[in-house]
């Protein structure tokens, strides 16, 4: 790069940062005159307003990000969701096999960076999105700067998803052609949406921008094996599209979470997902969906009884609370459990380190919603001492998946993040896939001798009870009951994200 492009450049974002900040100011002080102007306008239209000048910010805030390259260590093992990759491994025909944490002391090593690019590129990717359909009870047509904890909550049932209908081998065929997210790239795509966004506020019109894909789409699968798991991935992103019709999409999750107070716009904390994400997959209609249901535990214990019931299809909906109309066969059904935790008190506990890596070795594990303190991430695996995540915070272009080719490029991230575990967030909800009642016991068991505390933890994350869980019927108590985690309005003192410490 010549001096005189640096200088270009460094103009540019000058001017970019000198705009954001008259964005900013005008977004929250400029909402009073506006108010003042519109004296004669209808409410709504005085409400629609301030979302286009907020969505307007917040594509400033979270399109203009200058990527940098995340730095992995050469010497020491990655772990991604239960598998093992080492990047100076050379032998590309290396199995991608599951391993334990312990393969960092005796330097196993199943699979190279390719490998792991590969793996971490076919994980779906769930970020914000701009200029989507109204979400349920509002004037809201995005979810820049509220919505990470339902995103990172999408990408964990979505890896579940994967798991449960395509196995944890699979990859997308297109993974590698995926570009790395550029600062370029990442600019003048904000600039667009910026420009355009600011129209549509000056001239109350509504601006669709045409998502541009990140590559060119190879051709069609060569065999039809292929072409059944393609069309399966392409089946699982759609069921996390971004319009009321998608069956465990933001408006769906929006929805279910007003029946318990939240609202778009709210922020959502990891237990609150963990009961919406329930929720959502105990109401869905696919035919495909059904073969799956998810448990929560009950603060941090997980009961058996329980979990084999949900096996075996006894534990039914709201609307089937005896789940006499399961169509699922006995022990056929799949179940996700999640476990929201807290590992710490005001910040996380050193001492949980060696836990979280060695849940994320598991090839059962899930992931972990998470995060920094008010902003969620999607954790799926480890280096050292820093945790790696996939990030939803970047503000990208409503896409249609209701067609049958729409792009795939924006739903899978060809970059991985790290941060360190001392900046993990002490609450979170930690993920699992069992198969079927062996399974599970299996898991039950391997998990049981990783929670062992260490004479500095004291506690376990959570335990395993044998029995049921205490049974509750439908009322008001009980629904305070299964939602724990929210915050009651009349109520001082009270924080979302609660917890029974011990």
């Amino acid at each position: 790069m010549t001096c005189f492009q640096i200088r270009c450049t460094l103009t540019c974002f000058g001017r970019i940062e000198n705009l954001s900040q008259k964005l900013h100011r005008m977004c929250c002080d400029g909402f009073c005159s506006v108010a003042d102007k519109m004296e004669t306008k209808e409410t709504d239209e005085v409400e629609k307003l301030k979302s286009k000048l907020m969505s307007a910010w917040h594509n400033v805030k979270y399109s203009w990000v200058l990527k940098s390259k995340t730095a992995f260590s050469r010497n020491s093992p990655v772990f991604l969701l239960g598998k093992c990759y080492h990047f100076t491994a050379v032998d590309d025909e290396s199995p991608t096999e599951s391993c334990t944490a312990e393969a960092l002391d005796d330097d196993v090593v199943t699979g190279n960076a390719d490998g792991f690019r590969k793996d971490f590129t076919s994980r779906v990717w769930l970020t914000y999105r701009e200029e989507f359909p109204t979400l349920p009870g509002s004037t809201i047509t995005s979810d820049c700067g509220w919505g990470c904890t339902l995103r990172a909550g999408q990408m964990i049932l979505a890896q579940a998803l994967l798991l449960h209908i395509l196995g944890r081998d699979w990859t997308w065929s297109e993974a590698m052609t995926l570009e790395p997210l550029d600062t370029e790239t990442w600019t003048s795509s904000a600039a667009r949406r910026l420009v355009a966004t600011l129209e549509a506020s000056i001239q109350g019109e509504r601006v669709q921008v045409t998502q541009q894909p990140l590559c060119a789409a190879q051709g069609g699968a060569k065999e039809a094996d292929s072409y059944l798991q393609e069309a399966y991935h392409r089946t699982i992103v759609s069921w996390f599209g971004d319009g009321p019709s998608a069956l465990l999409g933001i408006h769906r999750l929006v929805q279910l979470g007003m029946t318990s107070g939240k609202r778009a716009g709210d922020w959502y904390g990891p237990a609150v997902m963990a009961h919406i994400l329930r929720k959502a997959v105990d109401e869905a209609v696919d035919a495909m969906l059904k073969g799956i249901s998810v448990y929560v535990a009950q603060d941090c214990t997980v009961y058996s009884a329980d979990v084999i019931d949900s096996h075996s299809g006894q534990t039914g909906s709201h609307s089937d609370p005896q789940g006499l109309n399961s169509e699922a066969a006995p022990d056929s059904r799949a179940v996700i459990i999640l476990i929201p935790v807290r590992l710490g008190g005001e910040k996380i506990n050193p001492e949980y380190l060696s836990f979280v890596k060695s849940i994320l070795s598991l090839e059962y594990c899930i992931g972990i919603i998470g995060g920094k303190p008010k902003q969620a991430y999607y954790f799926v695996g480890f280096q050292d001492d820093s945790l790696i995540y996939m990030d939803p915070h970047y503000c990208q272009s409503f896409v249609d998946v209701s067609t049958s080719d729409f792009p795939l490029q924006s739903f899978h991230c060809p970059s991985p993040k790290k941060m360190p575990f001392s900046k993990m967030d002490p609450s979170c909800t930690i993920g699992f896939y069992s198969k079927n009642v062996e399974h599970y016991e299996r898991i039950s068991t391997e998990l049981s001798k990783i929670l062992q505390p260490s004479s500095k933890e004291k506690y376990p994350a959570f335990t395993f009870m044998k029995g049921h869980g205490k049974d509750y019927e439908l009322s008001t108590g009980i629904e305070k009951r299964e939602w724990p985690f929210i915050r009651d309005t009349r109520k001082a003192g009270t924080t979302l994200g609660d917890f029974v410490l011990l």
